[in-house]
């Protein structure tokens, strides 16, 4: 798809921000220039993907496919026939995404699940999970200027585990890094289409929930802060850009407070569904061969089939049962007398395409408060740790400026973001 060489096309992501939090942010003056932007565009709550999770939501919007199509469904998968851990990365996208089928020079930065970079008519920084500085840049003859910058590819988030104000020192320069980022590309590249996502915001959120609600809180202005850094930048951007570009803004998924990590796999053991070979540590690999089914984060449930594990245990004529049986069993738990689970989904219900054997057999949606867990070694059925906030599915956002309301529609979701951005270039 060719797009003029008149127009430019900026995407900016908002890593996990609510609807909620962005309309609260530009009423009360926090966000001014995203509150001049809304009054002017379109902002619409959008859903994110099932499960509500960073590497599946991305990789939906910059492909404009479903998990089934791209092949993507969680941080971590099993290699095939085996219950042994993998860490899909960029390489394992089984759809390209929509800047390498545009004829036009791009530069990305910090799209989570896009490491290893790939060289691309343009630049391409990868975001979260980038592991190796050498690896996450092309061409890599931007990494020297990247480093004069004190360029981070991501937050050191184990600093909060050792003082919130030591996570906030480094939150807070790798946006400003960020930032810098930004700006030398936007002026030292030709490009037509820029997309730059902030990451550091799921991982204030993560942490520091609690100091959004309470404005007593010890850290409620940094978080703030934050958001008011992130707020002068959207202006800067809309300000360089025409009445002829287009200008979009948008989260993965939203957020909301946590209340209890929950161990899904702890029940399973607990009603006898899900075992472990005599003596072993108990984890995927050392699943005994008359487990029923397990569960992989955050909420994928998988029935352990004789003819797809090496310790496979259900006959596939079995699989109504079991799938009734797992249904009535999650539907049912219940913590502080709430209900966990919100929504149970089937592979069929909302996965298609030619990896949808890939998927898990049952998709679960956490009620409010609750973050579901698959850790098998526990303290019990739940917890509470150090975060105070998580994920959500249906409150993030999409905010556009120079694209009808009719291209985005009442109920966007994340994988609409490819066609509402090519309706404009058509």
């Amino acid at each position: 798809m060719k797009i003029d060489t008149d127009k430019k096309i900026v995407l900016i992501g908002l890593d996990g921000v609510p609807y909620n939090m962005i309309e609260e942010f530009s009423q009360d003056g926090t966000m001014p220039n995203m509150a001049k932007l809304i009054s002017d565009g379109v902002f619409r709550k959008s859903e994110s993907t099932i499960p509500e999770i960073s590497s599946v939501a991305w990789s939906s919007t910059i492909t404009g496919k479903n998990p089934g199509e791209h092949g993507i469904f969680g941080f971590t998968d099993l290699h095939k026939n085996s219950y042994q851990l993998k860490f899909p990365n960029f390489n394992d996208l089984k759809e390209e995404p929509f800047w390498q089928q545009w004829d036009c020079e791009s530069v990305i930065i910090n799209v989570p699940s896009t490491y290893p970079s790939h060289e691309i008519n343009g630049v391409h920084i990868s975001g979260f999970v980038s592991i190796d500085i050498n690896k996450s840049v092309s061409p890599s003859s931007l990494i020297p200027t990247l480093m004069d910058m004190d360029y981070r590819l991501d937050v050191d988030s184990s600093k909060a585990h050792e003082s919130m104000d030591l996570f906030l020192e480094d939150l807070d320069k790798t946006l400003s890094a960020r930032i810098d980022c930004y700006r030398y590309l936007w002026a030292n590249r030709s490009w037509q289409f820029f997309m730059l996502v902030f990451t550091g915001t799921d991982r204030l959120m993560h942490f520091l929930y609690e100091a959004y609600e309470d404005k007593n809180h010890k850290y409620h202005d940094k978080f703030l802060e934050h958001f008011r850094k992130i707020d002068s930048v959207i202006g800067e951007i809309s300000e360089r850009i025409s009445d002829k570009d287009t200008l979009l803004l948008m989260s993965d998924h939203g957020f909301e407070r946590l209340d209890y990590d929950v161990y899904l796999n702890r029940l399973l053991i607990d009603e006898n569904l899900l075992s472990f070979t005599a003596g072993a540590n108990p984890s995927l690999e050392n699943i005994s061969n008359d487990t029923i089914a397990f569960v992989m984060d955050p909420g994928r449930v998988y029935i352990n089939y004789s003819d797809k594990y090496p310790r496979g245990y259900v006959d596939r004529g079995d699989k109504d049962k079991i799938i009734s049986k797992l249904k009535t069993l999650f539907s049912k738990l219940k913590i502080s007398n709430k209900n966990v689970i919100r929504d149970i989904y089937t592979k069929d219900e909302i996965f298609f395409g030619k990896y949808i054997d890939d998927a898990p057999d049952l998709t679960l949606v956490a009620n409010e408060g609750f973050n579901l867990k698959a850790m098998m070694k526990t303290p019990g059925l739940y917890s509470k740790g150090i975060f105070t906030g998580k994920h959500t599915q249906d409150t993030a956002f999409l905010l556009a400026k120079g694209i009808s309301s009719d291209a985005i529609g009442e109920k966007p979701k994340v994988s609409d973001v490819r066609s509402i951005l090519e309706s404009t270039i058509k």
